[in-house]
């Protein structure tokens, strides 16, 4: 009988300790959808073909690239994703995904371009969610919870498919999903 309390109480803590894990990754948040006129942003990326959860290798070595190499500094992550992965295989998968140059000037923007791949992105009305990005699980919580909720709001408005944008803001710990509207 002994054993049976110990049982309970170890299954009571681990159950505690995955519920606290789950809040504090954002679990229990609930999903705001706003619209608001965005873009503009200019990034270095790279193309990429394959899973999406592989983004953030492309992410972190343009991150240290720029760094390291072009004493360039960024406080944002991007991964722009064309595909939706319940439709297309995991290998064919397309986006670009790197990191958003802070207010580059000019002759930055000259620089990198002979060296990186890089673009403004279009200025236009998006869709958006935002979700606390405090550690890896949140990424993956994130994404449970906003792609429905991105995809309920754009089906109730009769909104067509387009590329969702994940924009990792380090500063303010937040991933920010937007999907531009297209009628």
């Amino acid at each position: 009988m002994k054993m049976v309390g110990i049982v309970l109480i170890i299954i009571g803590v681990l159950v505690a300790l995955l519920i606290s894990a789950y809040a504090y990754y954002g679990g229990f948040k609930t999903i705001n959808i706003y619209t608001e006129n965005q873009g503009g942003e200019v990034i270095v990326y790279e193309n990429a073909i394959g899973d999406y959860k592989n983004s953030a290798q492309y992410t972190d070595r343009i991150y240290y690239e720029l760094l390291n190499n072009d004493q360039v500094e960024t406080t944002k992550g991007i991964g722009i994703y064309y595909d939706n992965p319940r439709i297309v295989d995991k290998e064919k998968l397309r986006s670009d995904v790197g990191c958003i140059l802070d207010n580059p000037d000019d002759s930055t923007i000259a620089r990198l371009s002979a060296k990186y791949q890089l673009k403004t992105l279009p200025k236009g009305n998006f869709v958006i969610s935002e979700f606390p990005m405090k550690g890896g699980l949140s990424f993956m919580i994130g994404a449970m919870k906003v792609y429905p909720a991105l995809m309920k709001y754009s089906e109730e408005n009769n909104l067509k498919e387009s590329p969702v944008t994940e924009i990792y803001d380090v500063p303010n710990q937040k991933i920010i999903y937007r999907r531009e509207i297209l009628k």
